[in-house]
């Protein structure tokens, strides 16, 4: 598993498309966005999957500690010790984190969506699992795709906004984060054994925000970055899938000129961290998890993170929380070049932009 799938490298970017409804300013504008709405995978999920899990008898990890030790003190269904990208954006706009669309332990209404609701899940795929199990793949793929997350925003809208009008206004005024999401469509074929060809001409199909916790070891250590720990192969197919799709994005830009469209490299934000781990803090082994089954890298399929796992003492000091996703420490580091225009394609103007898609 030496590879940077197991510190969540492997194909972390984040796709921000800014329509606009509304012109931006050329100022900063603070307050400018009511509500945040967001779609979504793990990296997203805010609870979605832990009431998911609970109403179905199949309670997941995130449910329990330690994730949630960090900034929450107690599990909220984040896959991670504490704070994910899209807390640190709420923060950042002064609303309140984003509540789940299935609720959590209070339970929600409609009148909790006002200033955001997610339905992020995490497991989530892009492509619909009809398209998966129509290619032979089995038909464990789970029902949460984007378009099942859509739909169900679509259904909600209207108890949102009461005409055409106000629900411009509504949605002129929220910040849609699409993503990240498409990782899981390379993930659950990788981890069949399909071959990376047959997986490439996913990509086109795909083309949507991507990140990918595949566990591979490989014993040819020519196949490794000496800079990274990371398996080259996979990291070069993400550069393909993210290379592909900046292109569909400058056709975009093309065909909707009124729109800014901002792509934020969650890949190359993450990469600092593999190259100069120290700058960032990073001393607790950066390809290691800190919440872990144990083993060179305290990561094991068999033994995921609970209750009983071995953690570290400061997961700050680790990018890794549990082999597949980041700790809030790394989040942090992966908004902050988000907010400082750093890793985004143009650079990103803070200046209030009316509506994102990650």
């Amino acid at each position: 598993m030496a590879s940077c799938m197991a510190s969540s490298l492997f194909l972390k970017h984040l796709l921000l498309v800014v329509a606009l409804p509304l012109l931006i300013s050329s100022t900063p504008a603070p307050g400018c966005h009511d509500s945040i709405i967001s779609f979504g995978d793990s990296l997203a999920d805010t609870g979605n999957l832990l009431h998911l899990s609970s109403s179905d008898g199949r309670p997941t990890e995130a449910g329990f500690l330690p994730y949630g030790e960090t900034y929450f003190h107690r599990p909220t269904g984040r896959f991670s010790d504490g704070r994910l990208v899209i807390d640190f954006v709420a923060e950042w706009l002064g609303l309140p984190y984003v509540a789940p669309y299935y609720g959590d332990d209070g339970g929600r209404s409609v009148a909790d969506f006002g200033k955001g609701v997610n339905l992020a899940v995490a497991g989530a795929t892009a492509l619909d699992a009809g398209f998966f199990e129509g290619r032979g793949m089995g038909n464990s793929f789970p029902n949460e795709s984007l378009g099942v997350q859509l739909g169900l925003f679509k259904e909600l809208l209207p108890s949102l906004c009461n005409t055409s009008s106000d629900c411009k206004e509504f949605l002129g005024k929220s910040l849609v984060l699409m993503g990240e999401i498409g990782g899981n469509d390379y993930n659950y074929p990788f981890l069949m054994g399909s071959d990376l060809e047959e997986i490439q001409d996913l990509v086109p199909l795909v083309l949507e925000e991507i990140v990918s916790a595949i566990k591979f070891q490989s014993s040819d250590k020519e196949e490794y970055d000496p800079l990274t720990g990371c398996l080259n192969w996979l990291n070069e197919f993400s550069q393909y899938h993210n290379e592909q799709l900046q292109r569909r994005l400058d056709h975009l830009r093309e065909l909707h000129p009124r729109a800014n469209i901002i792509y934020v490299d969650y890949y190359n934000a993450a990469l600092r961290f593999y190259q100069s781990p120290d700058k960032f803090g990073f001393d607790g082994g950066i390809l290691s998890a800190c919440c872990g089954g144990g083993g060179t890298y305290n990561y094991n399929l068999s033994a995921l993170c609970n209750s009983n796992a071995r953690v570290c003492d400061d997961p700050s000091s680790y990018a890794s929380w549990d082999g597949i996703h980041f700790t809030e420490a790394a989040y942090r580091w992966i908004f902050k070049s988000m907010a400082d225009g750093s890793c985004t394609v143009p650079k990103l103007d803070i200046s209030c932009p009316s509506v994102a898609f990650e």
